[in-house]
């Protein structure tokens, strides 16, 4: 049994013969309908091929970058000066500072809300809830985590603002906070020390902690894009690790001439899997091996062999002992050359034509 991998699609290599009657020859020369007697030995193809037994894989090798997964931007929310900027590649965890606008620390929090109003004693919502248990986290305590800025809240607020050396106020700036998922690894900077940056200008970048190859694809192979399948990732040095995929996204991506029309692409992330060796490279080029489809034990021929009817399907030119017949088959999994085919009286060993 051999394994044949699927490249791209190669439903146009078929020979397909489209005048006439039921099947026409590639020079029109004649009609032969299908199970119609066998030909005489003389009309033997000068080409031949034996349906065989294989495991067919639709398959696909791609390019991928091995990365920190996609970037976001981390934007300033209030005017102000750049005091401080941490190096590329740092790690900034919760409670720690961003960066500091006027010296005054933009601190990381963890959690899905983003900070979106004033938070003081009497409101009221999850992102309450979301401040209490960062609070908690950070080792404050006085308060129950629930959905209520009471004066036990207001006060953790103001012991952690004594730490963290601002203003005592008790109230949560939305500005003076920002919200992740977990904690991020510094990225470009765009804004340094001493730059004056408006609501909205860019620090800096960021991503997750957590190494992830990003695989662009055509929208052609959204089939190989499926979140949770497994992929095998081949890094620079030709280790491989197993991974899964975990997202799929579309981009629109402009043309590359004034004229060009934009592209759609699909977007692919995948995660090595627990206790994947990644080796020590933070960043790097890598392939990446899709599996769409496996079919095991299959019938199979060249695709060449497949002759197309006149009035839909396909067919096979088997040679018998008293010259050839033509069968009409069901095709199953193309790849890499290969069909996967089943009709009457085609079996394993079962000697076809092969247009030349």
């Amino acid at each position: 049994m051999t394994i044949a991998w699927r490249r791209r699609a190669t439903l146009g290599a078929i020979a397909a013969i489209g005048a006439g009657a039921v099947l026409v020859a590639a020079n029109g020369g004649f009609a032969v309908g299908v199970g119609a007697a066998p030909s005489a030995e003389d009309d033997l193809p000068a080409a031949t091929a034996e349906v065989t037994r294989q495991t067919l894989v639709d398959a696909q090798r791609v390019d991928g970058e091995l990365g920190y997964g996609s970037p976001f931007t981390l934007s300033a929310a209030a005017a102000g000066t750049v005091t401080e900027v941490p190096a590329t590649g740092t790690v900034v965890e919760r409670g720690q500072a961003l960066y500091r606008i006027d010296d005054d620390p933009i601190v990381l929090l963890y959690g899905t809300l983003p900070a979106y109003r004033p938070l003081a004693r009497g409101d009221e919502g999850a992102d309450v809830q979301q401040l209490e248990q960062n609070l908690a986290a950070l080792g404050y305590t006085g308060f129950d985590v629930d959905t209520e800025y009471t004066r036990a809240t207001a006060t953790a607020v103001e012991q952690w603002q004594e730490d963290l050396g601002r203003e005592q106020t008790g109230i949560v700036d939305p500005a003076a906070v920002r919200f992740a998922d977990g904690a991020v690894r510094v990225g470009a900077r765009e804004a340094g020390v001493g730059d004056r940056v408006q609501p909205g200008a860019t620090v800096y970048t960021a991503t997750g902690l957590t190494r992830t190859v990003t695989v662009e694809l055509d929208v052609d192979d959204e089939r190989l894009a499926v979140a949770g399948n497994a992929v095998t990732v081949t890094l620079p040095d030709g280790t491989t690790f197993e991974g899964s995929i975990a997202s799929v996204s579309s981009e629109i991506e402009a043309g590359e001439g004034p004229e060009a029309e934009p592209t759609t692409v699909l977007v692919v992330e995948v995660v090595p899997v627990e206790g994947a060796d990644l080796g020590a490279l933070d960043t790097a080029s890598v392939e990446v091996d899709f599996t769409a489809e496996t079919r095991e034990g299959v019938l199979a021929v060249p695709v060449a062999a497949l002759l197309a009817l006149a009035e839909g399907g396909y067919a096979l030119e088997v040679v018998t002992d008293g010259g050839t017949q033509l069968v009409a088959v069901t095709t199953g999994l193309f790849a890499d050359g290969l069909v996967e085919v089943s009709g009457e009286g085609v079996t394993e060993g079962t000697v076809v034509g092969v247009p030349s």
